[in-house]
C-alpha cells in the first residue's frame, strides 16, 4: 500500500553533502500534520519524510492494520522513493511501527527514536475514545462546534478532543471523520498489542517518555532491552502522552541531538 507523505529535502543538498532520511510516523487517530513541527527542525539537517499510516490522513484504507503491515507499507514506500536505509521516528502507535520497521529489516533502519510507547501489551486506553468518535462518525455533523459538543460526553479533556478532530475534514453533505474508524476499532487488540519477535536491534535507539505518562514504567526497561540492547531514554518533565506537542522544543531538540 503506498502511503500519503510529505518529502522534504534540507538545504544542505545544495551543498551536494548527502544527507540521511528520517521518517516520521503518528500515532493513534493522527495524521502526518500532528509531527509537522519535528519535521520542520530535523531538515536543518536531514531529509525527512512524513507519512500518514494506513487508514490515517490521505492514506488508503484498509481492512487490515497489523504492526507488520504497516512496517511493511514504510518499507514500500522508501522503495518508491528509492531510499535504502533510514532513521524513524514515531510516536505511540507510530513508535510501535518504528521498532517493528527496526526488527524486521535492521539492515535498512540506521536509529529510531520511539517517543512514549514500549514494546509490550497495553490495556484499552480508548474505549471512551472510540464510542465518542462513533458517535460522531454516526451523525450528521454541520459543525466542528457541534461534533465538539458530542465528542465532550464521552472525551473530557478539550485537547484531546481538539487533537481527535483534527481528522475532521468539511465534504459537500457537512462534516466527516478523515481516518478508517471501522477498521481502527476492528484492528485495536492488535494496536494495544506487541507480537514477540526473536530479532534485535543492536544500533543507537532513543526511547522518550513523558514524565506524567504511564505508556513507559520501570518495569518495562526488561522488554525495552531484549529488542533494543544499545536504547537510551529520556524523561522530559511535566508532560504526558502527547509529549511533542506539550513540549515541542525540548522534544525537537532531544531528536535532534540524536541524529547529530
Amino acid at each position: 500500500m503506498l502511503l500519503n507523505y510529505q518529502q522534504k529535502q534540507t538545504a544542505l543538498n545544495e551543498s551536494e553533502q548527502k544527507c540521511e532520511v528520517v521518517f516520521i510516523i503518528h500515532g493513534l487517530f493522527g495524521s502526518l500534520s500532528n509531527l509537522s513541527l519535528l519535521a520542520k527542525a530535523l531538515q536543518k539537517t536531514h531529509n525527512t519524510v512524513n507519512v500518514d499510516l494506513r487508514n490515517h490522513g490521505k492514506s488508503p484504507h484498509c481492512a487490515d492494520m497489523s504492526y507488520q503491515e504497516m512496517a511493511e507499507d514504510i518499507f514500500e514506500l522508501a522503495d518508491f522513493l528509492n531510499i535504502e536505509s533510514f532513521s524513524i521516528v514515531g510516536h505511540s502507535m507510530g513508535g510501535k511501527v518504528a521498532m517493528t520497521c527496526a526488527l524486521l529489516h535492521p539492515e535498512r533502519i540506521n536509529k529510531i527514536v520511539v517517543a512514549d510507547i514500549a514494546p509490550i501489551n497495553y490495556p484499552d486506553k480508548h474505549s471512551d475514545v472510540f464510542a465518542g468518535l462513533r458517535v460522531v462518525a454516526d451523525q450528521h455533523i454541520e459543525s466542528r462546534q457541534a461534533a465538539e459538543q458530542l465528542l465532550s460526553e464521552y472525551v473530557q479533556t478539550p485537547e484531546i478532543r481538539q487533537f481527535l478532530l483534527k481528522s475532521l475534514q468539511k465534504k459537500q453533505d457537512g462534516y466527516q471523520l478523515q481516518f478508517n474508524l471501522a477498521a481502527m476499532y476492528k484492528n485495536y487488540h492488535s494496536i494495544r498489542g506487541w507480537l514477540p519477535s526473536e530479532n534485535i536491534f543492536n544500533k543507537q535507539t532513543l526511547f522518550i517518555k513523558g514524565a506524567k505518562s504511564d505508556y513507559i514504567l520501570p518495569e518495562n526497561q526488561a522488554d525495552i532491552l531484549r529488542y533494543f540492547p544499545k536504547a537510551k531514554a529520556k524523561v522530559i518533565d511535566n508532560t504526558g502522552h502527547w509529549l511533542h506537542a506539550e513540549k515541542a522544543k525540548t522534544f525537537n531538540r532531544l531528536v535532534s541531538q540524536f541524529f547529530n
